[in-house]
């Protein structure tokens, strides 16, 4: 006859056993996420000019240290600490508590997150931003303005109350960062040289394909933690069929995204381009994020063509018709991109499948308020801080680079 005795410790062993097989699933999610700083990094190189790299190097870092240690004190206390429906408040220092994870493993997987929104307003301004005001709003992006809209869906707010399903962030990440980028690159202006007096745009070609094209790999890499380890757990048949369907749905979207942009900028200009392409990856990935859960494989290949080739025109008409000067694209793949996914993911959501539910106006409701608060916030502190310390270099700075004037090191010799 079994005991008691005997069954406890073994009951216990095995808790232990899925607490364990979950954690290291996160763990790996979250090392899989930062090996996206590196990725942006590279795609924002690659872009810009030679003279702006150690510039543009040195933001990443920047991005992700002081992002690490403003969202420990303040940002994630705002975003998921107990609260009411617009934003949380628990204290100094606060990380959560454990669950089928422990508190420092949940807390670590969301520090990662919170770097990538600020990373993305650094390519929408690149090339003409103090470096000083860089860090100040970068630190104001982790600590308050992407905690505060992400309380909504994600912690507890009036967005998840109403039932909108952003599964790993379309609209608290890309969207919330995308909407930042054009906020900031309206204030700041374009590029000198960027438009002509008589306002026709002057492309101003990147420095180096490689490096952009490399660091797509990288970060289609990164995003395979960005969304299937956002199940935070990975034992059981139920989670183990969860995620690896989330990591289909998240390369298919990839792939026919850089396939629609290939196929697009061929017909369009009669070459495939292979800038277009990588940001036909990116937005096909941003695209899915916030339904790669709860939409079939068919649905995940339309999405990831529909925002690629929206986001084709949208780098054309932010440029030519707003005159607005992204040098990355910024805007185009991580806001037009989280917009558009967002709601596709309440279009195309099969409940019946895969157990959620999502309307496509909650949906709307919940991408379109994140969308308004972030430029509005955007606009306000882009805008305090052009007219207070500077926000734009000098022009002789603007013109030689960033690296030496800057930083007093150039990153090529």
């Amino acid at each position: 006859m079994i005991t008691l005795d005997i069954v406890a410790p073994v009951v216990e062993e095995s808790k232990d056993y899925v607490n364990g097989l979950d954690t290291l699933w996160v763990l790996l999610g979250a090392m899989l996420v930062f090996w996206m700083q590196p990725g942006f990094a590279l795609v924002e190189a690659g872009l810009t000019q030679s003279k702006n790299t150690a510039n543009i190097l040195m933001k990443n870092f920047v991005d992700f240290m002081f992002g690490s240690v403003l969202y420990w004190i303040l940002g994630f206390s705002i975003m998921y600490g107990a609260g009411n429906a617009l934003f949380g408040w628990e204290g100094f220092g606060f990380i959560g508590s454990d669950s089928n994870v422990p508190a420092e493993c949940s807390f670590i997987f969301q520090t990662v997150f919170a770097a990538t929104t600020a990373t993305i307003v650094s390519g929408a301004m690149a090339e003409r931003t103090k470096f000083s005001m860089y860090v100040l709003y970068s630190v104001l992006i982790s600590a308050f303005i992407y905690p505060f809209e992400g309380h909504w869906s994600w912690g507890g707010g009036w967005l998840s109350e109403l039932g909108f399903h952003d599964f790993a962030g379309s609209t608290v990440v890309h969207l919330c960062g995308g909407a930042l980028a054009l906020a900031g690159s309206i204030i700041l202006g374009p590029r000198i040289g960027k438009y002509d007096k008589n306002g026709k745009s002057h492309a101003i070609p990147g420095h180096n394909l490689a490096l952009c094209a490399l660091g797509v790999f990288c970060l289609w890499l990164g995003w395979f933690g960005f969304n299937p380890c956002s199940t935070v757990a990975a034992t059981g048949y139920a989670n183990a069929v969860s995620m690896s369907h989330v990591f289909v749905t998240t390369n298919m979207a990839a792939a026919t995204g850089g396939i629609a942009a290939l196929a697009y900028t061929w017909i369009v200009d009669g070459k495939p381009s292979l800038s277009m392409l990588c940001n036909g990856v990116l937005a096909g990935m941003v695209g899915i994020t916030a339904g790669c859960d709860c939409v079939d494989i068919w649905a995940a290949a339309l999405i990831g063509i529909i925002v690629s080739v929206a986001m084709c025109f949208s780098v054309s008409f932010i440029d030519k018709t707003l005159k607005v000067d992204d040098p990355v694209g910024a805007v185009s793949v991580h806001g037009v991109g989280g917009l558009l996914g967002t709601i596709l993911a309440g279009v195309f959501c099969n409940t019946e499948a895969y157990g959620v539910e999502s309307s496509v106006g909650v949906q709307a409701l919940g991408a379109f308020s994140v969308a308004i608060f972030a430029f509005v916030a955007g606009l306000i502190l882009f805008s305090v801080i052009k007219h207070t310390h500077g926000l734009r270099c000098d022009k002789r700075i603007e013109e030689e680079g960033l690296d030496i004037y800057e930083h007093g090191e150039a990153c090529y010799n």
